[in-house]
C-alpha cells in the first residue's frame, strides 16, 4: 500500500535526522549556536565508515559486529571533531556562527582528502567512498499488511530503534537530571550558573560534544539507508534541515519530533508521487526539496513564535557576572 510505504521511508528519514536535531538542541540549550550540525554528521560518518572497512578485512561484510561498531565510531568521531566548534567558541570566544561555518567547511575538505589517502594507503584502492554493507531489515509479518500500522513495523532498520531509544534519553537528560537542568540554565542565565559554582565553559563544551555525537550516529544511519557508501555525498542538507526543524520546534524535542516527521513524510510522499506517475528522473531531483520548501513556508508562518534561549549566541564573559 502506498500509504504504509510512505511511512516507512518517511521514518527511516525523519529519525536520523530527529537525532541530528536533538544533539543541535543540546548545544544550543547551552548557549552555543551550532551551524555546525552538517560537518559534524559527516565526519562522524567518516569515522563510522572507516572503522567498518577495518572490520570488514578480517569478518563478512554482513557482520552485526562491523554494523554495531560503525556506530559507536561513528559518535566518538563527531564528538572529536565537536571539540574544534568547542574550542572555537568557549576558548577562544570567536564568532559562533563563522566557527560552525569553518566547522562544515573543514569536515568536507578533510574527509574527502583522507578518504582517498587511506583508501590508497592501506587498502590499494583509487576511491574517494567507504562501502558498506545493506543494512539489515525487519518485519512484524502479522502486521505488516494492517493499514498504516504496517508502515511502522514493515523494513524496519535497526537504527531507527536505536534512534527513538536515543531521544527518549535525551528528553530524560535535558528536562529530568540535573545535568539537563544546569545545561538550560546556561542557556538563558549563565550568571546565575557560574554563581552556583558550575562551570558554564564545561556545561556548554559538553554540550557541544553531545552534539557532535549525535550528529556522527545520524550521519551513520544516512549512510547506511540512502547511500550505503561513505563519500561527499554524505553532506546533502541534512545538517541544515535538523537545524530548521530544531528552529521550527523551538529547541524543544517533543516540538522538533513533529516537524521531522513533517519533513521524513514530505519527502516520502514526494518520491511515491514521482513513481505513482511514472515522472522523468529530472522530476524526481526537483521533487526532493519538497522537505526544504516546507521548512521555508513553516518558519515564515511560525517565526514569530519562536523563543530561543536567551543566551543563545553570546559569549559567555566571567567579568560580567
Amino acid at each position: 500500500m502506498i500509504i504504509n510505504q510512505i511511512i516507512i521511508n518517511g521514518l527511516s528519514y525523519a529519525l536520523p535526522l530527529l537525532v541530528i536535531a536533538v544533539g543541535g538542541i543540546f548545544s544550543e540549550r547551552s548557549g552555543t549556536t551550532n551551524l555546525a550540525l552538517e560537518g559534524l554528521l559527516g565526519f562522524g560518518a567518516f569515522t563510522g565508515g572507516l572503522c567498518f572497512k577495518i572490520i570488514t578485512q578480517y569478518l563478512p561484510m554482513e557482520s552485526a559486529v562491523a554494523f554495531y561498531a560503525s556506530f559507536f565510531a561513528a559518535t566518538i568521531g563527531g564528538a572529536m571533531f565537536a571539540l574544534i566548534h568547542a574550542l572555537l567558541c568557549i576558548r577562544l570566544k570567536a564568532n559562533q556562527v563563522i566557527s560552525g561555518v569553518v566547522v562544515n567547511i573543514a569536515a568536507v575538505a578533510l574527509t574527502g582528502f583522507l578518504t582517498v589517502q587511506v583508501n590508497a594507503s592501506f587498502f590499494s584502492e583509487t576511491s574517494n567512498k567507504f562501502f558498506l554493507s545493506t543494512a539489515p531489515r525487519y518485519t512484524v509479518a502479522a502486521l505488516s499488511n494492517v493499514p498504516v500500522i504496517g508502515g511502522f513495523v514493515t523494513n524496519v532498520y535497526p537504527f531507527e530503534i536505536i534512534a527513538i531509544g536515543i531521544v527518549a534519553i535525551s528528553w530524560f537528560v535535558l528536562y529530568r537530571s540535573r545535568y539537563g537542568l544546569h545545561l538550560r540554565a546556561c542557556g538563558d542565565n549563565p550568571q546565575a550558573v557560574d554563581a552556583a559554582g558550575i562551570s558554564v565553559a564545561k556545561v556548554r563544551t559538553s554540550a557541544i560534544m553531545v552534539s557532535g555525537a549525535l550528529a556522527g550516529v545520524g550521519g551513520m544511519c544516512f549512510a547506511y539507508s540512502i547511500s550505503t557508501n561513505v563519500s561527499p555525498s554524505i553532506y546533502f542538507g541534512a545538517g541544515f534541515l535538523a537545524i530548521a526543524a530544531m528552529i521550527f520546534g523551538n529547541w524543544k524535542i517533543a516540538q522538533t519530533t513533529i516537524a521531522c516527521l513533517i519533513f521524513g513524510f514530505a519527502r516520502a510522499s514526494s518520491y511515491q508521487l514521482v513513481l505513482l506517475l511514472d515522472m522523468d528522473a529530472s522530476v524526481f531531483d526537483l521533487a526532493m526539496i519538497v522537505p526544504y520548501a516546507l521548512v521555508l513556508i513553516l518558519l515564515i508562518y511560525f517565526s514569530a513564535n519562536n523563543r530561543p534561549p536567551k543566551a543563545l549566541g553570546q559569549t559567555y564573559d566571567q567579568g560580567q557576572r
